[in-house]
């Protein structure tokens, strides 16, 4: 599966990070590949040490032990790899801190405490602190997302199942994924749709169910001089503009506050209190779902419509996935 390739990546990184001393390449197969041997295990380790290296892990190579230096290991120096001190203001070290705090990615933590595990079973001794310099910086809420981030790396086909702002049903889609893309506030992949033979691209929260890798590794190869931003630029839909109420509880709610053409104040909210504000928005920001949803219970939409669906749509996703890890 492609995200059995990410994990395998993620759980490299990890050993040759909180070892000590240098890594033998047997060890390493032991522990990350035990199901490899022989030349299959050589061409997947050279291929992910390569993978590594181009996302800029520096993974030095040196004798495992001075009277024999025949013998070969590996280790990622967390002085090598840790980034340079960096200086913030006061307001953006709060932003870059409340980030990290409210994104988690879930596969990621899982992971690495897989990784951990297996070196403490056999004996490595580790040193967990190094990891600091890798914590999961932002994520996605939409299930489908490491399934497109690892089927672009694998360059492998994605099969799911989606429903089009406009759609009636839902249909059934194959795509080579390009890349996964950020924009106006939500996630999409671009890529080339087999079936329809063009270029595509989807909203990953409207893929229903599990997108599924299917088919050979590097079945594709994404044309050159491909920008899947400016793609997502020309094909995405433009962002939502029109009207939006909101209903804020009094002293909460500022970001969305200074967006508001009209407020007033001592309204009764959901709670049955008059302690809220109604805040009215004719030039709606991107992802005002997810805005509103970073508010909490101090944040209600009145109106329209279908952003009181996406939110509560959003919502459930996230209990679901919640429920899911605790299983």
């Amino acid at each position: 599966m492609a995200a059995g390739k990410t994990e395998r990546l993620m759980n490299l990184l990890i050993m040759l990070l909180v070892q000590r001393d240098n890594v033998s390449k047997e060890r390493i197969r032991e522990v990350l590949y035990p199901t490899s041997a022989g030349e299959a295990f050589e061409k997947m380790f050279e291929r992910d040490k390569e993978e590594l290296r181009s996302l800029g892990v520096p993974i030095e190579t040196g004798v495992i032990d001075s009277f024999f230096e025949d013998e070969v290991g590996y280790r990622i120096s967390p002085e090598q790899f840790a980034l340079p001190p960096i200086t913030l203001e006061a307001d953006e070290l709060a932003v870059v801190g409340l980030a990290t705090k409210v994104w988690e990615n879930a596969s990621m933590a899982e992971a690495t405490t897989d990784a951990v595990r297996k070196l403490n079973a056999a004996g490595h001794e580790t040193d967990v602190s190094a990891l600091e310099i890798v914590q999961p910086r932002l994520a996605a809420e939409e299930g489908s997302f490491d399934t497109f981030v690892a089927a672009t790396q694998d360059r492998q086909v994605v099969e799911f199942d989606y429903r089009g702002s406009r759609a009636a049903e839902p249909s059934h889609r194959r795509l080579q994924p390009w890349g996964v893309v950020r924009y106006s506030g939500r996630w999409y992949t671009v890529g080339h749709d087999v079936d329809r033979d063009d270029t595509r691209i989807f909203r990953l929260s409207r893929v229903l169910g599990e997108a599924q890798a299917v088919g050979e590794l590097d079945a594709f190869e994404v044309p050159a001089g491909i920008d899947v931003r400016d793609i997502a630029r020309d094909l995405a839909p433009a962002p939502s503009t029109g009207k939006a109420v909101l209903l804020l509880k009094q002293g909460s709610g500022h970001t969305l506050r200074r967006a508001a053409d009209s407020a007033e104040t001592g309204v009764r909210g959901p709670d049955g209190n008059d302690d809220w504000d109604r805040v009215v928005l004719t030039r709606v920001p991107a992802d005002l779902a997810g805005a509103v949803l970073g508010h909490g219970p101090d944040a209600f939409v009145e109106e329209p419509e279908t952003l009181r669906r996406e939110v509560a749509d959003r919502l459930a996703r996230l209990v679901g996935r919640l429920e899911g890890a605790d299983r």
